[in-house]
């Protein structure tokens, strides 16, 4: 049996340690848990700069004590000042995944921070922003110790990466790629951070910060100017939402695919399966994730562009027992149909007042463009990347829209009192990963940690890869990856414990003020609670 953490006054949990006791500290000096979070985002993005960074976007889903439930979609849209004629005329007839031209969407991250922390103040006094950014500054200035995930990562994609010599200057100094345990500094992040203490948040994108950036970015060949950094909100949609196992279950609405993961858990109640982890519930989960992607890919994007409602999707029940009737028990359905890709970082935590946060943040790619902006320290992401050049085409490149996202940060409120957060990274796998940590403690009464670690499955395109197979850990019982075969998934056996599947997590709260938290062992985080 594996034992999820416990403890009675808050939590937090992140896929890095250091990240964890960031959020730890802020909570012991009396933070709330979205001072936490914002902790930990800064820490990751000094510690884990391959998963996420400032020049990148963030989705935040909040529940507060007296039942309300929020969303901050602190993303960033497509250049105001570009088209798809800039493109042409530089040869492209695709958006590249990297250099200056990826790096064409205004970056969210930090516009996030700022909303969260006014959200805080509105709760109880805040801490100051030196204190909240104290541990990022700490790791950017004076080093921290690279994971094996970053530097397995840097050698991997180097072809596509060294070739920018900002970037190759600062991740390879010397021509030389460092190996895990290195010590990395990156004394220009620390230089912005602690700007961004001393002068605000709001100076990245209106103050010295900002016109670094945008140097920077301009140099690089980004379209970006300056009117996308003063043109840059964050929005405060409607929580999509749904009934799903004495749960009222919540996710971020587009332009993320968190519709996606609803839909996945309310097809699978439909299917009523009755044993855990078996061929019946893999092979469940597998066939409604192909049908809620199914309307992902017709679907969703930026809302101003979309055809179908996604709340009102979900809400069609005769519409979701037709999807569950097309499901047959015992073959699976054709497969493939067009992935989508990316790299993030998801985190939560909960206080002692009842605060709960669960957020991602991401620059896509690993290491998003690969656009290094030597002024300030930071990496840019390549969301745009997604973006369709065609006219019409779905996703397709307009100045001032917003890009498909794969982040979506969970959370669910149970009949009970319980609250929780959970969610991964993963791109392609983050609704089916949400699916098997949910359905495990939700419905089959899996506790947290086991629900984290358990072998897990991604049907799909990973990291770079198109390849449309039902990946499987080579932990899940034999006779299951049989019957899964012979009921005709292209299943590929991979390693017992691999990233591929995301870096999960979950904090749950009791009524009883009891926290319960998991890490995944396939990440470098851990739970921090006192």
């Amino acid at each position: 049996m594996l034992h999820s953490f416990q403890s009675t006054r808050g939590m937090v949990t992140s896929p890095h340690h250091l990240a964890s006791q960031s959020g730890l500290a802020i909570l012991k000096k009396g933070g709330t848990a979205l001072e936490a979070v914002t902790a930990m985002a800064a820490t990751l993005c000094a510690v884990y700069p391959h998963m996420t960074g400032m020049g990148g976007d963030a989705f935040w889903l909040i529940s507060y004590p007296d039942g309300r439930t929020e969303v901050l979609e602190a993303c960033g849209a497509a250049a105001l000042h570009g088209s798809v004629a800039d493109y042409a005329a530089a040869g492209h007839t695709s958006v590249p995944w990297r250099g200056g031209m990826a790096a064409n969407t205004m970056a969210g991250t930090v516009s996030g921070w700022q909303t969260a922390l006014a959200r805080s103040a509105a709760l109880q006094p805040t801490l100051p922003l030196e204190a909240v950014l104290e541990d990022a500054i700490w790791y950017a200035r004076n080093g921290y110790a690279l994971t094996l995930s970053e530097a397995s990562l840097l050698a991997e994609k180097q072809a596509e990466l060294l070739g920018n010599a900002a970037f190759a200057a600062a991740y390879a100094p010397d021509g030389r790629l460092p190996h895990a345990g290195d010590i990395r500094k990156n004394p220009a992040l620390a230089d912005t951070l602690q700007s961004l203490a001393r002068n605000g948040l709001e100076s990245f994108y209106t103050g010295t910060v900002g016109h670094k950036l945008l140097d920077d970015l301009t140099r690089a060949g980004s379209p970006l100017r300056a009117r996308d950094f003063t043109h840059h909100s964050v929005a405060t949609p409607t929580p999509l939402h749904a009934r799903v196992a004495g749960a009222q279950v919540y996710n971020a609405p587009p332009p993320t695919q968190g519709v996606a993961s609803l839909a996945i858990l309310k097809l699978f109640e439909k299917l009523n399966v009755q044993e855990v982890d078996g061929f019946a519930y893999v092979h469940a989960l597998v066939e409604a994730t192909k049908h809620a992607f199914l309307f992902r890919n017709a679907h969703v994007g930026d809302p101003r562009w979309m055809s179908e409602d996604a709340q009102t999707f979900l809400d069609d029940n005769a519409r979701f027992n037709a999807m569950a009737a097309q499901i047959d028990p015992r073959r699976a359905m054709p497969w493939p149909a067009p992935a989508q890709m990316g790299d993030t970082t998801w985190m939560g935590a909960v206080d002692s007042n009842g605060v709960a946060v669960s957020m991602i943040q991401s620059l896509y790619f690993e290491f998003g463009s690969g656009v290094f902006l030597p002024q300030t320290g930071l990496l840019w992401q390549n969301r745009g990347a997604s973006f369709q050049l065609e006219e019409g085409a779905w996703n397709a490149f307009v100045p001032g829209r917003k890009p498909f996202h794969t982040l979506n940060p969970a959370l669910a409120r149970f009949e009970d009192g319980r609250v929780m957060v959970y969610g991964t990274m993963g791109g392609e796998g983050q609704p089916q990963t949400q699916a098997a940590l949910f359905t495990r403690y939700a419905m089959f009464g899996v506790p947290l940690q086991q629900a984290v670690t358990a072998p897990r499955w991604l049907l799909g395109r990973t990291w770079g890869s198109n390849s449309h197979s039902l990946k499987i850990e080579s932990r899940f019982d034999a006779g299951v990856i049989a019957r899964l075969e012979q009921a005709g998934h292209e299943v590929e056996r991979v390693a017992p414990f691999t990233s591929m599947m995301g870096h999960a997590g979950a904090v749950v709260r009791h009524a009883s003020g009891l926290f319960e938290g998991a890490a995944d062992p396939r990440s470098d985080g851990c739970v921090g609670a006192y």
